[in-house]
């Protein structure tokens, strides 16, 4: 790192050394009769993907069917409101205190529901305030986030699962190559503005702070208990619609996995969205 001679930084083997993993609980919801968990902060996976699910709860998007317009317009607006509060709550819990269980408290998106408009386009909504958010008062974060990540899915013979995604971030990360190993680019996923009128964003980079991602590594379980699916995906701040767009396609829509997996994905959401809804077709 401190050799390179295009990107040379100051990173340090103390700063390797000081670094220790952190085993966080999973966060659960329930979308219908099914239990959903994901990673919870400082990824914003959990969070978004079961407030938009909570959202989408009151529509029969199964009676709407998959080539619904409407089904389209639901999901991308559930997705823009739960972005919204994304984009201002969530960073690394050591730093502030992220509204977590606020985020997906079902009588608090009850008021966010207002947001949508089942019938018509209407202006994008800001962040609401969450329980638990008390006085501080945060900017939005539209970071890019570049998409370079892998996700798979184990299940053994016992029925014991692993749902694991990993990104170095970039197509090669940091482009530097330690003997053999690409070392990452996590850097991107701060929020490159830190404040702006005097209000600080909540994923600012700060010391021995991790930053935020969209990583959606997802469990969701039957009413039995027993094991349904097991989710995730690359592609940046795209992960969540993507790993939202395969639940409901195999929960509501009834599509096997492989296809319900390849079905398109649309997003209305991070900034970079903003002026458009996106879709991508298969015949």
């Amino acid at each position: 790192m401190q050799t390179s001679p295009r990107f040379p930084g100051s990173l340090t083997v103390d700063d390797l050394k000081a670094y220790k993993t952190i085993e966080r609980p999973l966060l659960c919801g329930t979308y219908r009769q099914y239990k959903v968990c994901s990673m919870a902060p400082p990824s914003s996976g959990a969070t978004t993907l079961l407030a938009t699910l909570a959202l989408l709860e009151p529509y029969d998007l199964k009676a709407l069917g998959p080539q619904s317009p409407k089904a389209i317009h639901l999901i991308a607006r559930a997705q823009a409101v739960a972005f919204a509060d994304r984009d201002a709550y969530v960073a690394d819990p050591a730093f502030i205190d992220v509204p977590t269980a606020g985020l997906i408290d079902r009588g608090y998106l009850a008021t966010r529901a207002g947001q949508i408009d089942p019938e018509r386009a209407t202006p994008l909504p800001a962040a609401g305030t969450p329980p638990g958010v008390g006085k501080s008062a945060w900017l939005p974060d539209h970071g890019h986030q570049l998409p370079s990540t892998s996700h798979f899915v184990a299940i053994d013979a016992k029925g014991n699962a692993v749902t694991y995604t990993g990104t170095v971030q970039a197509p090669f990360g940091s482009f530097l190559l330690v003997d053999g190993a690409i070392l990452n680019n996590e850097m991107t996923d701060f929020a490159f503005v830190p404040a702006a009128n005097g209000k600080p964003v909540a994923n600012r980079v700060e010391p021995g702070k991790r930053p935020r991602s969209s990583m959606t590594p997802t469990l969701v379980f039957n009413p039995d208990g027993s094991l349904r699916l097991a989710l995730g995906s690359a592609g940046g701040s795209r992960i969540i619609g993507h790993v939202l767009k395969t639940l409901i396609a195999s929960l509501d829509w009834g599509m096997d996995i492989q296809r319900a997996i390849d079905y398109p994905n649309y997003f209305l959401g991070p900034r970079d969205w903003r002026s458009r809804t996106a879709a991508r077709w298969k015949p």
